[in-house]
This record gives C-alpha cells, structure tokens and sequence, in this order.
C-alpha cells in the first residue's frame, strides 16, 4: 500500500523544505504556505522513499524528508514510473494530477551541492491540484487513472 511519510512545506525557493503534521491543499494553487504554490503546472512536488535511498547511497549523512525541496515524501509506490496525467488521490479527499516527471536542476541547488548529484531531476514527480483537501503523514495513496 502506497503512504504519506511526511508533508513538507518552505518560505522560500531553492531551501531544503520543513515538515509539518499536516498540509492544506488548495485547488489549482499547492500547499497553503508553501513558496512553490501558485498558478501554474507544479504546484506539488512529490519523490519517493526509495529515490532517497538512492540518494544516500551517494552521502549518508543530514538527509531527510523534506530535503529535496519534495512537498510529499512517499512510501510504497514507484511516481517517476507514473504516466503524466495520472491522478493520485491522497487521504480521502484530495486529488492532485501529474503534470511532470523530472526537472532541470538550477547551478545553485543546495541538494547538488550536499550530495554531489540531485535525484529530483530524475525521479521527482510534480503535480496540479484538482481537488483540495487536508493530508497527513499516514495517509494512503491511491492511484485513479494512468
């Protein structure tokens, strides 16, 4: 079963993200609070688990959720494999929709920095929000469309 591990937010672009217990997600906007939201494709920022732990194996040391500037942190299902305009519902009620796979990473990025390679542009996933909801850590992740 695919799981929320954390939800992560930030004041500002390019910063690793913290997390919180739970996040307001708003129609065609993000996260309430978070510098990414806005009116535009990638208004969240998803990567899983296990491409963390890829990342790790590159360095161990000070990584968590939240930094790679990823608004959720998955757990159990495989993102970068999903189909843009796939729909992912989260807890009961939001749904958001991939709109992205990958990205340039910037020459300033703090992760490539850290870690000496960033694995967002590889196997992070970004999404649109179609239907607003509250979501937490826990919550389960269903998969509506491919």
């Amino acid at each position: 079963m695919a799981t929320i591990l954390s939800i992560n937010i930030s004041e500002k672009k390019g910063t690793p993200k913290t997390t919180i217990t739970e996040g307001n997600l708003i129609v065609d906007f993000g996260f309430e609070g978070d510098a990414h939201a806005g009116k535009w494709h990638r208004q969240v920022s998803l990567l899983a688990k296990e491409s963390i732990e890829k990342a790790k194996g590159m360095r161990t040391d000070g990584l968590c959720h939240g930094m790679f500037a990823e608004n959720i942190t998955t757990e159990g299902i495989t993102l970068h494999t999903l189909p843009v305009g796939t729909r992912l519902r989260l807890g009961d009620r939001a749904v958001i929709e991939i709109s992205q796979i990958g990205k340039e990473c910037h020459d300033g990025c703090a992760i490539r920095q850290l870690v000496g390679q960033c694995i967002m542009p590889k196997e992070g996933v970004f999404a649109r929000v179609i239907t607003g909801g509250t979501v937490r850590a826990g919550d389960t992740i269903t998969v509506l469309s491919e």
